[in-house]
């Protein structure tokens, strides 16, 4: 099975091409890779820069703009852990930011279609760590690119037996964690490139939900206007573009070599379309050092990813937090974001993949929420909502919405997933 210049977006300048070539790279993103560096403090004053580049644009251009912009990069350059009292608010699981690694896309950092445990680590990191992920590749190495017919794209998938599409970065260590533990993955900037691909495998693949109604396959490739953050499907048919990692994962429990495709209790290939910039991903650690691994870039997706692909694309950058919560208790994947915490299931059967995302529910509103499992059933019925992940990825997905606005202010505080 196959699951799967222009503006910058948010938390970044929302700049032209040639504002962003002259301005970008020699000050900003040298600066957000400072080991130093105040992230939380950086990303909040650039998403306000952000909010007022036409003013400054108009007022003085590229010129203007350094002059404004400037001066705001000295505050930031601050020792780690200057003041943890000048942090701004964060979500739940948020830690102080540590140090900053990149680790970019290579021969020597990209296996194709597997979660390969045997292979040493890229890098080690800390609980607290930034890591950055520049350029990433799209499908089968790399060899996705605009103009691919599609049956040179299903040739790859015959040529790939056992194996996944996908590009998979990895393994990153994770210092300290083990069996028990749990990862936070903290999303915090998720870029990609100006085009993407939606296609559906000729149906003697077997791939997609209704494969023997669609023999003979297509593959649409997209412009992404990231200046408004939308792609045209069809004259009058406009889709809004949500970017996110359909693949993030650890090593999973059995270790070894094993297919990128099927997402389980490691997390993997979720495709959980609402893990965009902002929200968090908790993942249950089962092999010493956790072994982090992503891919699988995409521009939009809509509940299921029916056809087999979301809005395929690749990453001009990707950036998370990694967070360690010791010995968590929990054995499947959570999700959170500022309106919802997401309770997750995965099963070949599509109907034990809700019955494990709705145990999973009760089983956090009885630990976190102090409900008994009859009330915490009984309010799962009423207002979680069960939605389809994706069907396309031998286990299927299931994915329970609870919404935070359920609770008073007095018990958020003290409800989380960690």
């Amino acid at each position: 099975m196959f699951g799967c210049g222009e503006s910058i977006g948010r938390g970044s300048f929302l700049f032209r091409d040639a504002v962003a070539e002259a301005v970008y790279p020699p000050q900003a993103d040298r600066l957000r890779h400072m080991d130093g560096i105040d992230q939380d403090r950086l990303e909040a004053a650039l998403d306000a820069r952000g909010r007022a580049r036409r003013t400054l644009l108009g007022v003085g251009g590229v010129l203007g703009l350094l002059a404004a912009v400037g001066p705001a990069f000295a505050t930031f350059a601050e020792p780690r852990g200057s003041d943890p009292r000048a942090q701004p608010p964060a979500t739940s699981a948020a830690a102080q930011t540590g140090r900053v690694h990149t680790v970019p896309s290579t021969s020597a950092t990209v296996r194709l279609g597997v979660f390969d445990a045997t292979l040493p680590n890229i890098l080690d990191v800390d609980s607290g760590d930034v890591v950055v992920y520049p350029d990433t590749w799209t499908h089968f190495l790399n060899r996705v690119q605009p103009g691919v017919p599609i049956e040179d794209l299903a040739q790859m998938r015959r040529s790939n037996p056992g194996k996944g599409p996908h590009s998979i970065i990895g393994p990153v260590g994770v210092r300290d964690a083990e069996p028990g533990d749990m990862v936070a993955i903290h999303y915090q900037r998720l870029l990609p490139v100006d085009w993407g691909v939606n296609f559906n495998n000729p149906g003697d693949l077997g791939t997609g939900a209704l494969p023997d109604e669609f023999p003979d396959g297509q593959v649409r490739y997209f412009d992404l206007d990231l200046g408004s953050m939308t792609t045209s499907f069809l004259p009058g048919v406009t889709l809004p573009l949500a970017p996110f990692q359909g693949t993030f994962g650890l090593a999973p429990a059995q270790g070894g070599v094993v297919s990128s495709v099927p997402p389980g209790q490691h997390a993997g290939n979720v495709d959980l379309r609402d893990l965009t910039e902002g929200s968090i991903l908790y993942v249950p650690v089962w092999q010493p050092g956790a072994k982090l691994y992503t891919g699988d870039s995409h521009a939009l997706q809509g509940d299921g990813e029916v056809n087999l692909t979301a809005l395929e694309t690749a990453m001009r950058e990707v950036r998370i937090q990694v967070t360690l919560h010791k010995q968590a208790g929990w054995e499947w994947p959570f999700a959170e974001t500022d309106t919802h915490w997401y309770a997750l299931g995965m099963h070949q059967d599509l109907n034990e993949a809700f019955k494990i995302a709705l145990r999973n529910t009760i089983d956090f509103l009885e630990r976190k929420a102090g409900m008994t499992r009859m009330d915490a059933y009984a309010l799962a019925s009423m207002a979680v909502s069960f939605r389809i992940t994706q069907v396309v990825d031998a286990n299927k997905g299931v994915h329970a919405m609870i919404p935070k606005s359920l609770f008073a202010q007095d018990m958020l505080q003290s409800i989380s997933i960690v």
